[in-house]
């Protein structure tokens, strides 16, 4: 199995140090030039590898991290994603549900990606959290992992596994996934409000 992070910001190369932690290697890609990103993925660790944005994208699982709106450009880099697991790691901050047709953000952002097999995951953690350690005072960190697809959920949540955290299957994208993105200006409080209104 072959992984690349697509988006090398903050949480690209948060991504980048879980994978490094662990000996994995990793393709990172983004809108520069991977001259320009080789010297801070080699900073990162060796099995961190700068690549462009094609040849990062002959990896079989590929992590989104880049600002939502881009999204759809990434898609744009490949004529079919039949074959590929696509791991939904954005948020979107400032968009609102009419912007997304009323779906939860990463079932408009499978639309995008014809044929790839999508999981939301890695996105319900900042940054800095997200490269420390998971393993926290004997525990692992939880990773959310949601996916219209029940065959893509087991890879995703091994490879969450092998880097250290523990994985949580919250169901499809329209039920338990809805808890883990965002929506407008804020994420999951509004939600898990409205979900404990709905049960008083």
């Amino acid at each position: 199995m072959s992984y690349a992070i697509v988006g090398f910001g903050a949480v690209g190369q948060a991504l980048a140090r879980a994978f490094a932690r662990k000996n994995i290697e990793v393709a990172v890609a983004s809108r520069r030039p991977s001259e320009a990103l080789a010297p801070q993925a080699r900073a990162i660790g060796p099995t961190v590898v700068a690549k462009s944005l094609r040849d990062a994208l002959e990896a079989d699982t590929i992590i989104l991290a880049v600002p939502f709106g881009e999204h759809r450009e990434v898609a744009k880099a490949l004529p079919n994603w039949k074959g590929k697991t696509v791991i939904d790691a954005m948020n979107t901050f400032g968009v609102f549900p009419e912007e997304l047709d009323g779906l939860p953000s990463s079932a408009f952002v499978a639309k995008a990606f014809t044929g790839a097999k999508l999981v939301k995951g890695f996105n319900h953690l900042i940054a800095a959290t997200l490269a420390a350690d998971p393993i926290v005072e004997g525990g692992h960190r939880v990773v959310l992992l949601s996916s219209d697809d029940d065959d893509a959920i087991a890879p995703v949540a091994a490879l969450a596994k092998q880097l250290g955290f523990a994985p949580v299957k919250l169901g499809k994208l329209n039920e338990g996934g809805a808890l883990v993105h965002a929506r407008g200006r804020t994420w999951g409080q509004l939600i898990f409000q409205d979900l404990f209104k709905k049960e008083q």
